[in-house]
């Protein structure tokens, strides 16, 4: 990659004044590359020698000249190479290392920008996790679409990756879920019965026990409360878990692994993990509960696992839970959260530090809440659950595309406003559209060329020392940083880095398209100008004719973009489709 040919040479250099004498470099600096602001001042930016220039006592101007004279055969790397007050190191690169960019591109496919940073090293990431007492609504959405970009990402940099789905399916929630259920059936059956005040009152819950009717009859009005409760509750864990598990599907996600919560109390394996706890001194008992001593590891206070009347609380599930992870033998476990769990973070910290491994083993992703919109007003409620808007609403109105990329394209730490209205626009408003319209364009673009006969190359097969124009080698720039931004995704967990870089890439090429003529004119029209999604007062390509040879290179350069904008989306789980 040319930021890394840049970046060595500059170290290189570094170390050769340093040998000589010439810094005395306390440490080794990071080369951090830039794009400068004007095309003509070079390709790439670096300001190396302002940050060295207190720790050196030197002016920067004076370090980044010795950083240039160090710079071992700087003609086979460079054909320019300047420097700007106070210290700018400004580089052109020789052109024919962005063309090796394009053959890189042709070279890997569908790997471009794939590495093998993880080393095969074995990381579970775990999310949705949503309790089976209910339908996965829109905040489930985004920890799905984060979830699976983060298991892709990792799998592209040569992580070993489980997914899993943690099903909580134990404790009060699913008691009340019972209660729930068992109060609309006696409904049904023609019985006044008050609904519990903290029960779930969606009409899926209706829904549900009409199913447990349709298949208990009015068995259950004779049955002792307790074992009503029970069998409403089987049953409406079965369906809604189905229902989970339909919808994720229909959004594009499988799981390796489903866990159960509760097998973790049937088996003992709580008591067995709480029991480890306590013969290592780190379990206590005080006012007749049971404690985990997670402040000796860094949490606020200590937190209980065990409660007065005998129950557990949810952390000694999760004890039990993260406990079983590290014995599988994983090397990083990667948690998708809700926002609200942020406070969780330091008692699991103290879980995997209380065994004996770093807290870093350990790293939570957290989602903030999505505000749903419709053309810039905020929607309130959901007409089919009376509660909330689910998953499933959004992917009916919007598709799953659309969906996936709207959750992704902003930092799942902040909130994010999703407009139902924008997300349906086939215009470059839509974030989506924009990009995929890209893939879309370029696909047609070339099915154009092939219906008048003009040959669509590869980059090895093409001319590429036409391509000139500071639009084309900028282009090509953008396209060599993809690795960079997909590995800074993976090492970050940030998905949103990729949707960034897509809407920027998109930015380039639609500019592009419509200011450079690609396709010679067609006979009788401008055959193979798409409707542009650009506004009206957007230049108009030229009309005047280009060679043959220059039209290969343009087309090589575009199928290089095409292959890139496909790979980014297939790491955010979106489609790149073929026309739009």
């Amino acid at each position: 990659m040319v930021q890394d040919k840049v970046s060595q040479a500059l170290l290189e250099a570094l170390r050769s004044a340093q040998q000589r004498g010439m810094l005395k470099l306390e440490q080794t600096p990071v080369i951090n590359l830039e794009a400068p602001k004007r095309p003509e001042w070079g390709d790439v930016s670096c300001t190396v020698a302002m940050s060295l220039s207190a720790s050196e006592r030197r002016p920067p101007f004076e370090i980044a000249q010795i950083i240039i004279d160090h710079i071992e055969q700087p003609d086979l790397l460079f054909s320019r190479v300047e420097i700007a007050r106070p210290g700018f190191l400004n580089l052109t690169v020789k052109r024919q290392l962005w063309m090796d960019v394009l053959h890189a591109i042709e070279a890997q496919g569908a790997s471009y920008g794939h590495s093998h940073l993880g080393q095969g090293r074995r990381v579970l990431v775990e999310y949705v996790s949503a309790n089976p007492t209910g339908p996965l609504h829109v905040g489930h959405g985004r920890g799905a679409a984060v979830g699976q970009a983060l298991v892709r990402l990792l799998k592209a940099t040569g992580h070993e990756v489980v997914s899993e789905y943690y099903i909580n399916d134990a404790g009060r929630q699913m008691k009340l879920l019972g209660v729930s259920v068992l109060a609309r059936y006696l409904e049904s059956c023609g019985k006044s019965v008050a609904f519990p005040e903290d029960g779930y009152h969606g009409d899926y819950i209706r829904a549900v026990a009409a199913r447990v009717k349709a298949k208990e009859g009015e068995g259950l009005v004779s049955l002792p409360t307790v074992e009503a409760e029970q069998r409403s509750k089987d049953v409406a864990y079965r369906e809604l878990l189905t229902l989970i598990r339909q919808d994720l599907e229909t959004f594009g996600i499988v799981f390796d692994s489903w866990f159960s919560e509760a097998s973790l109390l049937t088996s003992g394996t709580v008591d067995q993990v709480l029991g480890e706890l306590k013969a290592r001194d780190l379990l206590f008992d005080q006012d007749g509960a049971q404690w985990f001593r997670s402040s000796v590891f860094g949490d606020e206070k200590d937190r209980v696992v065990r409660k007065q009347e005998g129950d557990y609380t949810y952390l000694a599930s999760d004890i039990a839970y993260h406990r079983d992870k590290l014995r599988r033998g994983f090397d990083l476990l990667v948690d998708v959260w809700g926002a609200d769990h942020h406070g969780y973070i330091p008692r699991m910290q103290a879980v995997v530090q209380a065994y004996g491994y770093p807290k870093e083993r350990l790293r939570v992703v957290l989602v903030q809440m999505v505000n749903l919109l419709r053309g810039g007003q905020k929607v309130e409620m959901s007409k089919r659950s009376g509660e909330f808007i689910t998953l499933r609403e959004v992917m009916d109105e919007v598709g799953v595309d659309a969906a996936k990329f709207f959750f992704l394209m902003r930092d799942s730490s902040t909130h994010l406003d999703f407009d139902l209205e924008l997300a349906k626009q086939q215009s470059q408003e839509n974030p989506v559209y924009y990009v995929q319209y890209v893939h879309a364009r370029i696909a047609s673009l070339r099915r154009v060329a092939e219906s008048r006969d003009i040959t669509c190359p590869f980059p090895s097969q093409a001319d590429l020392h036409l391509l000139e124009d500071p639009d084309e080698i900028a282009l090509i720039r953008k396209l060599s940083v993809f690795p960079v931004v997909l590995q800074a995704s993976a090492v970050e967990l940030e998905p949103h880095r990729m949707a960034y870089y897509l809407r920027e890439l998109a930015g380039m090429v639609h500019p592009f398209y419509n200011k450079h003529r690609i396709l010679p004119p067609a006979p009788d029209s401008d055959a193979g100008t798409a409707v542009s999604i650009e506004s009206a007062s957007s230049p108009s390509r030229p009309s005047e004719a280009v060679a043959p040879s220059l039209t290969g290179a343009r087309l090589a350069l575009m199928w290089a973009v095409q292959q890139v904008v496909r790979n980014g989306l297939q790491v955010l789980g979106v489609s790149a489709p073929e026309q739009m």
